[in-house]
């Protein structure tokens, strides 16, 4: 009988246990992160008799919570890749509506720019017309100036969610690191798994997740090793490394980020990938750096431009047309590691060459190395450094002066801090220099068909005001000399093709006949109601002249909306996609690991029933005991 109430006991006992877990199930039914929990029974071992193995009951081998690593590192994944997303996202965002507006944005203050100035070609001696460039320069300047700034503070802004980011990942790498620890002491000590342990880790580990892309590896002793970026050991152990930000080596206000591992540190920043850290760093590196050095090459182009041709025409009171524009330099940054005393100096040359790209000039194995950081590809260098023969690369001229120890690097941006320095030079409408600084005209006694186009100054720093001749020795060729009769230019003509000579071009068509001859002289101030120059500042933002001739300023404007366009747009449609994977993910999670109440209610019936029917076996035990103690005592 004995045998029948331990069996029945056992029961008992097993079945309350199990009621236990159910009723613990229910109660965490809402519980982010629990992992539902089952319980493992296992048989008794069975007690010999001559007829055949009697069993002895059953027993709990575990309580064991549903847990699946390959959907667990899913839901990391996909949560990694979307916070990544969305965080580039709404960074990109914020720079597209700025450049975007249909009336604010920076094609249609281009665009209102370059009327006002077709506005005075069209009515050269307006001053109203002039006033009106004069302020629709001054607020094109205003504009890109404002959108440098925003492009900055919203720079600042993303350093400090960097920062806030790095403190978040820290402080869950130490909570993860402190309950592996609990874990490692429980599984020590014999004990069964400690499942709310488990699940609080796990739980620490997805909201990781959202910072930065993350992967584990199970230690024998039940501890998780956690891995960040592209492999990085975050936690090893009961042991959190730490992620800090340290100034950028070229630039303070710029964080990079590095792992700091007992005593040394190292820079990981390119190799953080997911998580909105991932997602900022990429928002740097993709939108906000490109859009301010795009802006920077905008303005570098405008300026250029519009101050070469000022300074071709001629302005209201005669005199020869000033720049209507100021823009920044060019920025040399030294690596604060430099050891050396060498310092470098940059400016721009050609427009053509001028790229929207930052570089890293080093000094190694004693020579200069110029890098792209864009492409990461080296960049070749002509000239030797020196004021007399800059290095030459890139649209722009370096000069490299004191002694350069081995390794010392600067790095080389030649746009980011143009549009900074932009600004309107010119204070009064009678500056603006609509009229063409010089006039041609064929010669009076010429027999030929030939025709003479007005001339255009191609360099004013070159052109030295005077009276030019171009004489026709024959039908096919030409001289031109200046007023003191010396001959500074000589060619084959070809009819329709400009004529150079220093600091100008003109074209002449038509066949002129030997001993025509055509003037080139400065255009005189009762000529100022001319327009040719306005209409040749027109052509000139309408004429491919960035990006090796490819690229007209209007089209670096489309070019730079498009861009951060395409990037807001794949960054969003890329968030809304790794969403809805990690809403699957988490889902078929749920499904495996999350209470499901109506499987929950069957258990406890089936429970209870058992635990019921175990009672009945005990009382049923003890009612055959007192039967036979009572067959007993009366014999």
């Amino acid at each position: 009988m004995s045998d029948l109430l331990s069996t029945s006991v056992s029961g008992l006992l097993a079945f309350q246990q199990a009621l236990d877990v159910t009723s613990n199930n229910v109660a965490n039914v809402a519980t982010p992160g629990y992992s539902v929990e089952s319980v493992d029974f296992t048989p008794q071992p069975g007690q010999s008799t001559p007829q055949g193995y009697v069993g002895s009951g059953v027993a709990i081998a575990g309580i064991t919570r549903t847990y699946d690593e390959l959907l667990a590192r899913q839901v990391r994944s996909s949560q990694a890749s979307y916070s990544s997303f969305n965080a580039l996202a709404t960074q990109a965002t914020q720079i597209d509506n700025m450049l975007s507006a249909s009336d604010t944005g920076l094609s249609a203050s281009l665009q209102s720019f370059v009327n006002a100035v077709q506005t005075v070609a069209n009515t050269p001696t307006s001053t109203a017309a002039r006033q009106a460039l004069l302020s629709q320069a001054q607020a094109l300047a205003q504009q890109l100036t404002s959108y440098d700034g925003q492009i900055a503070q919203y720079g600042a802004d993303l350093e400090s969610q960097i920062a806030s980011n790095v403190t978040q990942i820290n402080t869950l790498a130490g909570n993860i690191a402190t309950v592996n620890a609990q874990i490692a002491k429980d599984l020590a000590g014999g004990a069964q798994t400690p499942n709310a342990l488990m699940d609080q880790r796990d739980q620490l580990i997805d909201q990781l997740s959202q910072y930065v892309s993350v992967n584990t590896a199970a230690e024998t002793n039940g501890e998780l090793d956690v891995y960040i970026g592209s492999g990085q050991a975050l936690v090893n152990g009961s042991t959190a490394q730490k992620l800090t930000t340290v100034q950028n080596a070229y630039d303070a206000s710029v964080s990079d980020i590095a792992l700091t591992s007992g005593n040394s540190t190292a820079d990981v920043t390119s190799e953080i990938s997911g998580g909105s850290l991932g997602g900022l760093l990429a928002a740097r590196t993709q939108v906000l750096d490109p859009a301010r050095n795009a802006l920077g090459q905008l303005s570098v182009a405008l300026a250029t431009i519009v101050n070469q041709q000022q300074q071709a025409g001629m302005d209201l009171t005669g005199a020869q047309g000033q720049p209507m524009f100021a823009v920044g330099g060019v920025q040399t940054l030294a690596d604060v590691n430099n050891t050396g005393t060498a310092t470098v100096s940059a400016t721009r040359g050609s427009l053509a060459a001028l790229t929207t790209d930052d570089y890293v000039l080093k000094f190694s194995g004693g020579s200069w190395q110029l890098e792209d950081q864009t492409t990461g590809q080296p960049v070749a260098l002509t000239g030797s450094g020196t004021n007399a023969s800059p290095f030459q690369a890139a649209g722009l001229s370096i000069i490299v002066s004191g002694a350069a120890a081995n390794g010392d690097s600067f790095e080389i941006r030649p746009t980011a801090a143009a549009t900074s320095g932009l600004s309107v030079l010119l204070t009064s409408p009678t500056q603006i220099a609509a009229a063409s600084l010089v006039q041609s005209a064929a010669g009076t006694g010429n027999t030929g068909t030939g025709t003479i186009a007005a001339p255009s100054i191609t360099n004013p720093a070159a052109w030295v005001p005077d009276t030019y001749t171009i004489s026709f020795t024959s039908p096919t060729q030409y001289q031109v000399s200046n007023s003191s009769n010396v001959v500074i230019a000589s060619g084959t003509y070809t009819a329709g093709s400009p004529i150079s000579f220093p600091g100008a071009q003109v074209t002449i068509s038509g066949a002129p006949a030997a001993g025509d001859n055509f003037t080139i002289s400065n255009n005189g101030a009762a000529n100022t109601g001319d327009n040719s120059n306005a209409f040749a500042i027109v052509d000139a933002l309408a004429a491919a002249s960035l990006d090796a001739g490819t690229t007209s300023v209007s089209g670096a404007a489309n070019n730079l909306v498009s861009q951060i366009g395409v990037v807001t747009q794949q960054a969003q449609a890329n968030a809304s996609a790794q969403h809805a994977v990690n809403q699957d993910a988490v889902s078929a999670r749920n499904n495996l690991s999350g209470v499901n109440l109506d499987e929950e209610a069957a258990n406890m019936v089936r429970y209870q029933q058992a635990y019921s029917a175990m009672a009945q076996m005990i009382a049923a035990s003890s009612q055959m005991f007192t039967s036979l103690m009572n067959a007993i005592a009366y014999r």
